[in-house]
């Protein structure tokens, strides 16, 4: 999925499409859109957090200024309406670390802002024309936590300054019919809040989801390294560090359970006379042919690995007992029964396989590897086209004196 999202993102690329809206700076991508959105979860919670919990003291603050600006008979009023609006920041609070919030944060967090704007017009109209001038400052200050702060995106801290701007507008300008100098004065300062924190808020939103893709790029680029350093470059098999290391998994889980596992090395019959007689190019259809029938008789949980030239190996995990790894042999020496496309009849293609089980005494990858091969070497010089299975090695005979 990831590899398909960094091709879509290549593609509108070479098209000069960026992948962000210009405005929403959502992803036109919805899967990149929805893994930027879990990726960010927990910034996002941390730094809504924080900031409600900052914002509450500094909203509660304002009431130093009370004593100043607000009529002794509109006090109570408006400690209400105070603690009414800091009602929403409450209930986001109680659900941040919600699965609600998964769903809903950035709404959420928007309201915040949205409740603060409000419950400020609602104390501003119970203040005087010329005290007005000493509070709606505070409302610059909504508009710069909102874009700024709060951690919501971009497009809904615009949206509710949008609405904060106009409702005051249209609350003091025209129902409480303030002067004009004075809407203009104040909405010079509000507006200008709204585009200075509107245009750092988006650019800082929109350069985090850059880095985002940024860091996408990298991931995929340092996965595909890692796939090209670990496997075969002709037949996208395992190669034989990764195969080590699989081997490796197989004898630690042998040693803390009862399984046995087994490996197989293969050894093609003939490979080398179709090479020489039809060139490399024949040659590598073959192998990439064989990889894929190997692929075909094994289970997910076993690798099929080339380990170089004409030879691979088989890792089976759980084969339960000789006898299962022997079926095994026989179905893979079954594959070499089907002719191979474009090859002659007398350059028949078979395989000499060397079977190795463990776990047992003293066993190591590559010794492992070492047994099966001595196995496969003894079909090699006995007739080609079978397999045999590595015995146990003897315990040392200890000396006595005569």
């Amino acid at each position: 999925m990831a590899s398909n999202n960094h091709k879509l993102l290549q593609e509108n690329r070479n098209k000069g499409i960026s992948p962000c809206h210009p405005l929403t700076l959502s992803f036109r991508d919805n899967e990149l859109e929805n893994e930027y959105s879990r990726s960010t979860l927990k910034y996002t919670k941390q730094q809504g957090y924080m900031a409600i919990t900052v914002g509450v003291f500094v909203y509660l603050l304002f009431g130093i200024l009370d004593q100043w600006i607000v009529d002794p008979e509109n006090a109570t009023q408006v400690w209400k309406i105070r603690f009414t609006a800091l009602c929403v920041p409450a209930i986001v609070l109680a659900l941040i670390f919600s699965p609600w919030f998964s769903r809903l944060g950035n709404l959420l967090l928007a309201s915040v802002g949205l409740a603060a704007g409000v419950g400020l017009m609602a104390i501003q109209m119970l203040l005087s024309v010329e005290n007005s001038a000493y509070f709606y400052p505070a409302m610059v200050l909504v508009t710069f936590f909102t874009y700024n702060f709060i951690g919501t995106r971009f497009i809904f801290a615009l949206c509710v300054d949008l609405v904060l701007l106009v409702s005051y507008n249209l609350l003091f300008g025209i129902a409480m019919e303030y002067p004009s100098s004075i809407i203009v004065t104040h909405d010079f300062f509000i507006i200008s809040a709204n585009l200075i924190g509107g245009a750092a808020g988006y650019l800082n939103e929109r350069q985090k989801r850059f880095l985002f893709l940024r860091e996408k790029q990298l991931d995929v680029e340092r996965h595909h390294h890692m796939i090209r350093s670990l496997h075969d470059g002709l037949t996208g098999l395992p190669n034989r560090d990764l195969l080590y290391d699989r081997i490796s998994h197989a004898m630690a889980s042998s040693k803390r359970t009862d399984m046995k596992h087994c490996g197989l090395f293969l050894d093609l019959d003939g490979f080398k006379s179709i090479n020489d007689a039809l060139g490399h190019e024949i040659g590598d259809d073959v192998l990439e042919l064989v990889a894929q029938r190997l692929e075909s008789v094994v289970r997910s949980i076993d690798t099929v690995a080339r380990i170089g030239g004409d030879e691979f190996f088989v890792l089976a995990l759980d084969i339960g007992n000789e006898t299962n790894a022997s079926n095994l042999a026989e179905k893979i020496l079954d594959q070499f029964d089907t002719p191979i496309p474009g090859i002659p009849e007398s350059m028949k293609l078979s395989t000499s396989i060397g079977i190795c089980i463990f776990p047992y005494e003293g066993m190591t990858v590559p010794d492992i590897i070492r047994r099966a091969d001595m196995a496969m070497y003894r079909i090699k010089s006995s007739g080609k086209n079978n397999y045999a299975v590595a015995k146990a090695p003897l315990k040392p005979i200890p000396l006595t004196s005569q």
